[in-house]
């Protein structure tokens, strides 16, 4: 059975971005019960990053946050790609 990673309402989760999501059984669940909103805001959060080192770090906060219950990245103005 292939697991499907969501995506945001405004972007797609890219390929890098799902396999980490999908590396772990309690980070996929976490993810799929964020809204699409949420979502969305940590994969802006993770392709805003100019560096591949960064958007790595960034993967691991995420998760990081994530299993401490934070819905979004915190210290971060949100997406700017939102109408």
């Amino acid at each position: 059975m292939v697991k499907k990673v969501s995506s945001g309402v405004v972007h797609e989760a890219p390929e890098n971005f799902k396999k980490f999501i999908l590396s772990s059984p309690e980070t996929l669940e976490i993810w799929e019960s964020i809204t699409p909103l949420a979502r969305n805001e940590w994969i802006c959060w993770f392709i805003s990053a100019k560096k591949e080192e960064t958007k790595i770090k960034r993967l691991e906060w995420m998760k990081s946050y994530l299993l401490k219950g934070k819905h979004r990245p915190c210290c971060w103005p949100g997406c700017k790609h939102r109408e």
